[in-house]
């Protein structure tokens, strides 16, 4: 294999693929990236790590066809460094030759036949979806899946579609978030995605600033994302999702008008304390038009207040600060409603109007020896 390319290009190309390198495996070769050379003048860069895996094709100059997996930390760091330059880079029995100006390297590769094969996918369900919608929907929801492997299933964002739109919901025990957008759509589709793998397809669609869409295909196994030259490949999960909607309440004792943003400058001098104790404990007292926010530890105490507009009963209940603070931050709405039923019961986060999104909060039970 002989080739020549841009530096600038392959740098950004190899920074797509990359994010599909297993850090965690014993496999060497899914410790590469394959570099695969055709005669139709592109470069072939791909990774995976068997439930994500990334292909970018990129244009080069190729002198001689060839293929060979390279070791991706050490090759991505040499071309990172090399300057914005043209670049040759050769093969020849399993070593690779890395030259700009003045700089030569040669690194030791592996062959490309152990390279896993990404596969063929059947076009079952092919969708367009703006890019910056689906960026929104995923951020929103991701957070709340568990980042524990022994939950299974619930490290998963449940994608769901029909003729009304979109739905994304993640939860993880404590909480769960739940957003939908409106588009026309005649498939129905219903599959799980792991949150690690959609936080890393955001991470692509935020580097393609170029593409305004991208197409997803379906089949019983896999999904593709293809964007900008991209083609990303992941393994859907299997297994039932939780039942989502019977979750959430259908009711509520009292309901709340809050300003987001109030809110959270509240929430975060008030976890600067909370942070010391246990589980980042605060308390609402919810008392005719204003919440009022304790927390204390062995550190000191805090009281913060903030003015609401406040349908039905008072209360008292005690929340993670982590956990209201993560819904307020990844909603953008100016005022948002919260609903409650009882001390021990769920607090219910949406919008002021519609059902763009909602977030279910646990409660965490208060004694009056922390308060």
């Amino acid at each position: 294999m002989k080739i020549s390319c841009n530096q600038q290009i392959l740098s950004k190309s190899l920074n797509t693929v990359s994010k599909a390198v297993s850090s965690r495996t014993t496999i060497p070769i899914l410790k590469g990236i394959l570099l695969e050379a055709s005669s139709d003048g592109t470069l072939k860069l791909a990774a995976s790590d068997l439930d994500l895996s990334i292909e970018k094709s990129i244009p080069v100059t190729v002198w001689e066809e060839g293929s060979i997996v390279v070791a991706a930390k050490l090759f991505i760091d040499i071309i990172r460094k090399l300057p914005n330059e043209e670049i040759e880079i050769t093969e020849e029995e399993g070593r690779v030759t890395i030259k700009c100006l003045a700089s030569e390297f040669t690194i030791v590769g592996q062959t490309a036949d152990e390279f896993p094969s990404i596969g063929t996918i059947k076009e079952e369900n092919s969708i367009r979806i703006e890019k910056e919608l689906l960026k929104d929907m995923i951020k929103k929801t991701s957070f709340s899946a568990s980042i524990e492997e022994a939950k299974g299933i619930i490290i998963g964002v449940l994608l769901e579609m029909d003729e009304e739109g979109m739905t994304m919901v993640a939860l993880d025990g404590f909480r769960m978030a739940v957003t939908r957008e409106k588009m026309e759509s005649n498939d129905n589709i219903k599959i799980i995605i792991a949150a690690r793998i959609l936080n890393e397809i955001n991470k692509i669609f935020s580097e393609e600033e170029a593409s305004k869409e991208v197409d997803m295909i379906i089949d019983e196994k896999k999904a593709v994302f293809l964007i900008e030259g991209a083609r990303i490949v992941l393994r859907i999960m299997e297994g039932e999702f939780v039942k989502y909607k019977d979750i959430l309440p259908k009711e509520h004792q009292c309901k709340l008008k809050v300003n987001r943003s109030e809110m959270i400058d509240c929430l975060e001098r008030a976890s600067l304390l909370a942070k010391e104790g246990r589980n980042n404990l605060i308390k609402f007292s919810i008392i005719r038009d204003k919440i009022i926010i304790t927390s204390r530890s062995e550190e000191g105490n805090v009281k913060e207040e903030i003015f609401v507009e406040k349908e039905g009963a008072d209360l008292e209940i005690g929340f993670n600060a982590k956990y209201i603070l993560d819904v307020m931050k990844f909603v953008s709405d100016e005022e948002v409603v919260m609903e409650f039923n009882t001390s021990v019961s769920p607090c219910l986060v949406k919008p002021i109007e519609g059902d763009g999104f909602e977030y279910l909060i646990l409660p965490v039970r208060i004694s009056t020896k922390t308060f």
